[in-house]
């Protein structure tokens, strides 16, 4: 933390603007709770707070961090969460909202902070949970955001139909599993970048995802980028900071 920045915090602890303990955290960067280190200067760093992932924690454990998070931030998100999850962030937080379908806990967040959109583009009906994931964290974020759902290359049309909304985008974030086809569809229609987002819909020869994730990481279409399997949190982050770097950029000139 250089001395600018120190003042700043100071500054706020002397007006009353922050705790003790909060200042403490932010002079700090994190606060250790035993089970995690809660990184408070990660929103410094990088733009955004910290985003906790659900999966293998205990709902105990995602309380605790969401409190802190929110607490410091104002705005909070959980991915890969489950109903009992929900049930404890709330006796801490009980403005968080929970998404089932996305896995999503949100709290705060979701103020409009870029002029572009990002269009979040789906292959299938199956495919629409990991593609929300991606939309409401983009959102989240700061981005609007265009749903195009069940748009898959076995009937072309129903993408072509929507041509201008998909070259109108910001950035794309396109998600589908059995081949994975369509990242390299949309890539070919477009002048933007374009996520590609594998799923684990598919039978047997598609192995979970992989099928896909290789089709769309050998793409003939350029401007192609793919983040892991299932992993729509990945591609709207990765989308919301090239927003960000555009934002940045524009301030700059």
């Amino acid at each position: 933390m250089n001395a600018q920045v120190l003042r700043a915090v100071l500054g706020r602890l002397q007006t009353g603007e922050l705790s003790v303990e909060q200042a403490e955290a932010e002079i700090c960067g994190f606060e250790d709770l035993g089970f995690g280190k809660v990184d408070y200067a990660r929103e410094r760093r990088t733009g955004y707070p910290e985003v906790i992932f659900g999966q293998g924690k205990t709902p105990e454990q995602v309380r605790a961090i969401f409190a802190k998070l929110y607490e410091q931030h104002g705005r909070v998100m959980v991915t890969r969460a489950d109903p009992e999850m929900v049930a404890a962030v709330r006796a801490s937080v009980p403005v968080a909202v929970y998404d089932p379908v996305a896995r999503l806990i949100m709290a705060g967040g979701g103020e409009r902070r870029y002029h572009g959109t990002i269009a979040v583009v789906s292959a299938g009906t199956a495919d629409v949970p990991v593609a929300e994931e991606a939309a409401r964290t983009a959102s989240w974020m700061g981005s609007e955001v265009d749903r195009l759902y069940d748009v898959g290359v076995a009937g072309i049309d129903r993408l072509l139909a929507h041509r201008e909304r998909l070259q109108q985008a910001s950035v794309l974030i396109v998600v589908a599993g059995m081949e994975g086809a369509l990242a390299s569809v949309v890539g070919g229609l477009v002048r933007r970048p374009v996520i590609a987002v594998p799923t684990s819909v598919g039978y047997g020869a598609h192995f979970a995802g992989l099928t896909p994730l290789l089709s769309m990481l050998t793409s003939c279409a350029a401007g192609v980028t793919v983040v892991n399997i299932d992993n729509g949190f990945g591609a709207a982050y990765a989308a919301s900071i090239m927003q960000q770097a555009i934002l940045e950029g524009a301030s700059l000139a």
